[in-house]
């Protein structure tokens, strides 16, 4: 891949950063949100086997893990030269897009329960949590931690 650095075209970066730490940042997103989506399903699973309304669940298991997800990703994912990006004024940006991501993620796990029932659902949720994952990582990349 070739970016435009400066004058020049320079292969293997782009906006002046070597390719090689973009490629380390987003493994570091992958392995806490994997991190994250193995505690978050897990919680979801436990929830609605008990008999605890999906929508609680989903909001449960995602609030549970909130925290914990900002602070890594602001530290590690996001943070630079052992720098972390943290503080309140993120935290409300993070809050916000929580917020949203959570909303959709807590009506797809609903519409998936009614149409096809709980052990679809449980099966689901990895995928629904992955496709905001990409949602996730661009508007904390952009807005949150910027």
């Amino acid at each position: 891949m070739v970016g435009y650095c400066g004058d020049q075209l320079r292969p293997g970066r782009v906006e002046g950063k070597p390719l090689k730490l973009l490629a380390h940042r987003e493994s570091r997103f992958v392995a806490v949100g994997l991190f994250q989506l193995v505690l978050d399903w897990t919680l979801f699973v436990i929830l609605t086997a008990c008999g605890v309304p999906t929508i609680w669940s989903n909001t449960l298991g995602r609030t549970c893990i909130a925290v914990l997800g900002f602070a890594l990703h602001g530290r590690y994912t996001f943070g630079e030269a052992g720098q972390s990006r943290l503080g309140w004024q993120r935290f409300a940006r993070f809050a916000a897009s929580w917020l949203s991501l959570t909303a959709c993620s807590t009506v797809a796990m609903q519409a998936i329960r009614e149409q096809w029932g709980l052990s679809a659902a449980w099966i689901a949720k990895p995928g629904v949590e992955l496709v905001l994952a990409i949602v996730s990582y661009l508007v904390l990349r952009r807005w949150v931690y910027r």
